[in-house]
């Protein structure tokens, strides 16, 4: 045989091979109904272009999963734990559920308004807490005990001892915030280990203040006089310190990092187990899928939204509407709305430089030291528009908020009020004392992500002031106390804050999407 015979018949079985290999590939796909046909491995986020890792990132949020890829979780809660009742599967009819979910094919299908990435209608809020019940419906039967008085039926009140309705947020600018939510992180943790026993420190960070923090002489910590973090930022034990972690997602601020908000959310709401919490090559939800989305994968996910463009204004050129809006911004600042939503704060340290994992993870979400750091400029013009611009080392967020919890209702009597306290043990005095704490509003994007407050009830921004009571009640007063006038302009100024358009290069822009310079 020649030589050039034997190079043609090689070229000719491996072809053959590999074409066998390509047929029998698709053939295996043909008839199958997947969102997510393909998945990164694990180390892959650091061999592609970031752009296709957010690319991919944005098409997992996007993706409308399937029983065919995991989709649903028959045999665990929402919480991640076995079923009480494992001889009721949450199979169709029950595979999904508004109260204790699963509740959504997609994580576009909540977050969506003006776009993808965004907050959602009151069709998605969500019900906090429902997680830990099996199958939690509206009917009477699952309910707990009530809480107080209630109608001849009891439905309204056995209902909010189930699960307390959460308007969706959203996700623009997520990684602005959550940088900022370390550095403020540090910066506490920092004064705390500086506190000898018998001392004392105010705890500041940014221009904000979260009280006092003592050490008694015996070394134990007394952190009674600290304000606006979550009880288990503040819990001590033996040598163990209060973490003093600031937790920004979440309106209750249960949530460190977008890692933390991402894995909660895929399991929770879609059914489906990341491989850095429910182990490799396991099936906790019993539904025959293993490996249903890897760390790279969330990691992409995570990415897609801490890229997200930030807010913006729009200032309309109407002159007369100019001038209310001016007014409106000043008043805002002078009757202490400001004082809690606070304008902007510094990101400095390089701060913009958004990195995977967050250091302060929680277990069951990805660690330092598990595997390289990740890192994204966030100001980078490659991303989309618009960003923010660093200038002398610091990059201001215009992000209206102190990233504290706060006490905004008056108490049981007030509707707002809700009858559950989501960090409370289930069952507990404190589980059904409620929760009046919430974390300050990120005013930046308000104006087209309604509806409004943590239930979503308000359908304008103004039923949301109004609403405003415990912690702001003195703000709320000074609203009353205003002209019509004044109180019109605060709107006008609160509607400048808007997402803008896909591809708008500027954060100040007319309603034509031309760069406006505002103050004039």
């Amino acid at each position: 045989m020649t030589l050039k015979k034997a190079i043609i018949i090689a070229v000719f079985l491996i072809f053959g091979f590999f074409s066998t290999g390509i047929v029998q590939s698709i053939a295996a796909e043909i008839g199958k109904e997947v969102a997510v046909p393909t998945h990164l491995q694990d180390g892959d986020e650091f061999n592609i272009d970031a752009s296709a890792l957010v690319k991919h990132g944005k098409h997992l949020f996007e993706a409308n999963w399937t029983d065919q890829e995991g989709g649903g979780r028959p045999l665990t809660k929402g919480t991640g734990t076995a079923l009480a009742d494992a001889s009721s599967p949450l199979i169709f009819p029950h595979n999904f559920n508004r109260i204790s979910a699963p509740d959504a094919n997609s994580c576009a299908g909540c977050h969506n308004q003006p776009r993808v990435g965004g907050g959602g209608d009151i069709v998605a809020n969500v019900f906090v807490t429902g997680q830990r019940f099996d199958f939690a419906t509206f009917d009477n039967s699952d309910s707990l005990p009530t809480r107080g008085a209630a109608d001849e039926e009891g439905k309204f009140i056995q209902l909010q001892t189930i699960a307390n309705s959460r308007n969706t947020l959203g996700m623009f600018g997520s990684g602005y915030i959550e940088m900022l939510s370390r550095q403020i992180t540090t910066d506490l943790q920092s004064i705390r280990n500086s506190i000898v026993p018998g001392g004392t420190a105010e705890l500041i960070s940014k221009g904000i203040t979260f009280g006092i923090l003592a050490r008694n002489d015996d070394g134990s910590w007394d952190t009674s006089t600290v304000t606006g973090l979550l009880n288990s930022s503040l819990t001590s034990s033996g040598d163990n310190p209060p973490s003093l972690i600031i937790k920004p997602f979440h309106q209750a601020g249960g949530v460190t990092s977008l890692r933390e908000f991402t894995n909660n959310a895929f399991n929770h709401h879609h059914g489906i187990q990341s491989t850095e919490r429910f182990g490799i090559d396991t099936d906790p939800d019993g539904d025959g899928f293993a490996n249903e989305i890897t760390g790279a994968d969330i990691t992409a996910v995570t990415l897609f939204q801490a890229q997200l463009s930030v807010p913006g204004r729009v200032i309309p050129s109407d002159q007369q509407i100019q001038e209310a809006v001016s007014i409106g911004e000043k008043a805002f600042k002078d009757i202490g709305c400001a004082s809690c939503h606070v304008p902007e704060l510094p990101l400095d340290k390089n701060g913009w430089i958004y990195t995977e994992p967050n250091p302060f993870n929680p277990s069951g979400n990805q660690q330092s030291g598990d595997v390289p750091i990740y890192s994204l400029d966030l100001n980078s013009k490659k991303l989309d528009e618009p960003r923010l611009k660093e200038q002398n080392g610091v990059v201001m967020v215009p992000v209206f908020t102190d990233f504290k919890l706060h006490d905004i209702t008056s108490g049981p009597d007030d509707p707002n009020r809700e009858p559950i306290d989501q960090n409370a043990a289930g069952g507990s005095t404190e589980f059904f004392a409620g929760n009046s704490r919430f974390m300050t509003r990120k005013l930046w994007g308000v104006a087209n992500e309604p509806p409004y407050f943590h239930h979503g009830q308000y359908t304008t921004m103004r039923k949301a002031i109004e609403a405003h009571r415990g912690d702001a009640l003195d703000s709320y007063l000074n609203w009353t106390a205003l002209s019509d006038y004044d109180r019109d302009s605060i709107i006008e100024f609160l509607k400048t804050l808007q997402i803008l358009p896909e591809g708008t290069k500027h954060l100040i822009v007319d309603e034509r999407g031309k760069k406006k310079k505002w103050p004039k």
